[in-house]
């Protein structure tokens, strides 16, 4: 199923505007990437390698267009500056789910703008029909589990050895919501 990506949502709420991922973001991406600190609970490692960062982008975007997510760029209304990311990945229709996900340069962190850019992809995703939502995180990210809680998501779980990165296997807390 393609999708044309020019027709994805623009969600806003009262601080921010969510446009749907393009190529070009990848530029904005790389600093978070690089950034040892934002990616500290990310399957992978910070990356040096822009060229590496445009693959991801372009996988996200040709996602998009196969109607498999939804990725959007977060920007604050007053500056129009990137902040960060957010998604509905991993949709199934189906069973009607999918997995959320987001991702904010640190400048922007402790103001709240994770919170509300999800609650507008939360009433999103219940406007196009999904029922359950899932998420996932690094043990130790208090921050995102925080955040989860707050939107309502409850721990389901425990992934043991779930990802492996530099060499060691992490765990991971598993999270849900029913929509």
């Amino acid at each position: 199923m393609s999708v044309n990506v020019s027709l994805l949502p623009i969600l806003e709420t009262e601080r921010l505007r969510l446009t749907p991922l393009a190529a070009d973001d990848a530029g904005h991406i790389f600093p978070l990437m690089r950034d040892a600190e934002v990616m500290a609970f990310w399957d992978m490692p910070e990356s040096d390698d822009p060229d590496m960062v445009a693959n991801i982008v372009a996988g996200q975007v040709a996602e998009m267009d196969e109607g498999k997510a939804v990725y959007w760029a977060l920007r604050p209304l007053a500056d129009d500056r990137f902040i960060g990311t957010c998604d509905l990945s991993e949709i199934d229709r189906r069973h009607k789910r999918a997995e959320v996900g987001f991702m904010l340069g640190r400048d922007a962190w402790g103001q709240g703008y994770a919170l509300e850019a999800m609650r507008a992809v939360l009433h999103y995703a219940a406007t196009r029909g999904l029922r359950r939502l899932l998420a996932r995180t690094h043990l130790g990210n208090r921050r995102s589990d925080s955040l989860l809680e707050k939107l309502g998501f409850e721990e389901e779980g425990l992934l043991r050895g779930h990802v492996l990165r530099d060499g060691e296997r992490r765990d991971c807390r598993l999270f849900g919501l029913l929509l």
